[in-house]
């Protein structure tokens, strides 16, 4: 006697259904996975021949890779009756399963639709330098759930497309990449503010950071002669003049840098020239000592 003889025809009715289930599991995870690479290589060619944003390209490579799952998926569950069968059920109840499945998901699909959102509209692209959420970096991918950025201090952060639907974002490279960047120092009651302003100036257009008049013509054409770096007087305060440079950079990413690079240039050069950086002090007047003369004048 054969031994599939001896096999119930049910049993062997089962196996052969989970193996087909497990075979079209397979198929699904490769043909995804080759859909992904051929994908990726398509668009990257395509990219050097064509100006195609790195940010649509990659949602629509992660919708099609997504589909692939599904379509396996909905394969499996009706090959397999009893699935088939609950599934029919639940198309049936379509309107409360579909209340139900919205709200254990909300958070999840409300990142999918924001993903898609975000590539649509493209308030910032892949690369591009963002302040968003008290944090500065790199977006380095926009995925359907996600936005991945690499923070200046080389942190990787993950956050969700439905908070950043909500944040207000600064793009600092869209458009027009240039900053207007400042520095505050005070200097002493006592100092020359026109020979203060002189040596700020001196030290910002030596610094190679900061723009000269012909680059910043080529952000900003109605720009006049000095507005690339400038220094007021913001503030009289307690004990100092506060004067603020502005300096303009090419981009966001090397500002800080050349900020810092400035104040210490700034105060070696105040050093110099005898321009007084004051500390801050008070007077303190105890009351006894107001005292004391009212008792003496009363006598």
């Amino acid at each position: 006697m054969a031994i599939t003889d001896q096999i119930p025809s049910w049993l062997s009715w089962d196996i052969a259904v989970i193996s087909f289930a497990f075979l079209i599991l397979i198929l699904t995870f490769l043909v995804a996975k080759l859909t992904d690479r051929l994908l990726k290589a398509y668009f990257v060619l395509a990219s050097s021949k064509m100006n195609i944003d790195e940010t649509t390209y990659g949602l629509v490579r992660r919708i099609i890779v997504a589909m692939v799952y599904f379509t396996g998926f909905l394969m499996i569950v009706f090959s397999i009756p009893s699935l088939r069968d609950l599934s029919i059920a639940l198309f049936a109840g379509a309107g409360f399963a579909g209340i139900v499945i919205g709200m254990a998901a909300q958070n999840t699909l409300s990142n999918i639709i924001a993903g898609i959102a975000l590539a649509t509209f493209r308030p910032f692209r892949v690369g591009d330098l963002l302040t968003i959420h008290g944090e500065y970096g790199r977006v380095t991918d926009i995925t359907l759930g996600y936005t991945k950025i690499r923070t200046w201090d080389n942190r990787r952060l993950n956050i969700p497309n439905h908070i950043i639907s909500d944040e207000a974002i600064i793009n600092w490279s869209i458009d027009d990449p240039s900053v207007n960047w400042t520095i505050v120092i005070g200097i002493s009651y006592d100092s020359d503010i026109d020979l203060a302003r002189r040596l700020m100036i001196a030290e910002a257009r030596k610094h190679p950071e900061v723009m000269s008049y012909e680059d910043l013509l080529k952000y900003k054409s109605d720009a006049k002669p000095g507005d690339e770096v400038s220094v007021l007087v913001t503030e009289l305060a307690d004990f100092s003049v506060n004067l603020k440079l502005y300096v303009w950079v090419h981009d966001r990413s090397v500002a800080f840098d050349t900020g810092c690079e400035l104040k210490e240039a700034i105060k070696k050069r105040f050093d110099a020239e005898g321009v007084e950086i004051p500390f801050p002090y008070r007077t303190i007047v105890y009351k006894k000592d107001l005292e004391e003369p009212e008792r003496e004048s009363a006598l």
